[in-house]
């Protein structure tokens, strides 16, 4: 199989590659720079700066690319780029499937449980649940119908919702230094929901839905035990054998990141339906086994 992916050089996307380069795939990259992607994966994948480069035919697309949304402030300007990195690429995308005489047979396509915005309800949200308006909810849902547009040229289309990705990178990786030291701790109130789900899981998650012949449209990938924020850091710091008594407050997250603060002190109970319904089966189902094998 040949695969393009879109942000092969991040968290998620440079291990996915690695297991398609297992598998016997052929696998292609859309990036800034080309060179990285030769010196990352040692010369077994093909770097291309435009979609121009792709040499077709591609038997799939799994489109990861977009700025980190959690890392600093949201300022208008920030705000701007966020929706470009992701809208604007995946738009690029489509018109490019558009094009093709022979359009790849699948696009599972990044998107995120902000899609349903801030909820304060603990009942478990599935793919078909309410949204609560707000700029991640408007950001993922245009992420979402852009992509949904590559269904026009026959091609079938996934809609992957992340939560909070564990594994050696990403958020963990973030939360680490201050829970090793014996200062990590809820934030805020610590009653906010956090959906999860192992790396291991995600990608087994996205290889299902790229072979699954008939698996389309929105699908949650969360695994199936959302915890409270403070349950999350309990378990984090009884995993690191470490204390957890360091509350970080509301006002700080606030004076830090802005209007981003509510992917930190909100949160969204997410349920995976649809892919346990597809017979979907989850390695790390509980989050004590999930850190402890990220931090492993």
């Amino acid at each position: 199989m040949h695969i393009l992916v879109t942000g092969g050089t991040g968290f998620i996307g440079q291990q996915l590659v690695r297991q398609r380069l297992a598998k016997g795939d052929q696998v292609t990259c859309l990036t800034r720079q080309a060179s990285q992607v030769a010196k990352l994966f040692k010369g077994q994948v093909t770097g291309v700066e435009a979609l121009a480069e792709v040499v077709a035919p591609v038997d799939a697309v799994v489109n990861l690319a977009g700025a980190p949304i959690a890392d600093r402030r949201w300022s208008n300007a920030r705000k701007q780029l966020l929706r470009e990195s992701r809208i604007a690429l995946t738009n690029q995308l489509v018109r490019w499937i558009g094009q093709l005489t022979e359009p790849p047979a699948v696009l599972i396509s990044g998107s995120a449980i902000g899609f349903y915005g801030s909820q304060i309800t603990d009942q478990p949200l599935n793919e078909q649940a309410e949204v609560q308006p707000g700029f991640t909810h408007q950001l993922c849902a245009d992420w979402e119908d852009a992509a949904q547009q590559a269904s026009e040229y026959g091609v079938r289309v996934c809609l992957i919702r992340t939560g909070v990705v564990l594994g050696k990178g990403g958020a963990l990786a973030k939360m680490l230094p201050a829970f090793k030291l014996g200062l990590g701790g809820p934030i805020g109130s610590g009653k906010q929901w956090m959906s999860w789900i192992a790396i291991d899981d995600h990608l087994r998650a996205m290889n299902f839905l790229l072979e699954q012949p008939d698996a389309r449209g929105a699908y949650n990938l969360t695994a199936p035990e959302a915890v409270p924020n403070a349950v999350f850091a309990a378990t984090l710091g009884q995993v690191l054998k470490r204390p957890t008594l360091m509350r970080v407050p509301s006002f700080v997250i606030n004076l830090m990141l802005g209007d981003g603060a509510e992917l930190l002190l909100e949160g969204q109970c997410v349920y995976p339906q649809r892919l346990l319904d597809a017979g979907f089966k989850f390695n790390q189902p509980e989050l004590r086994g999930a850190l402890q094998q990220a931090l492993n």
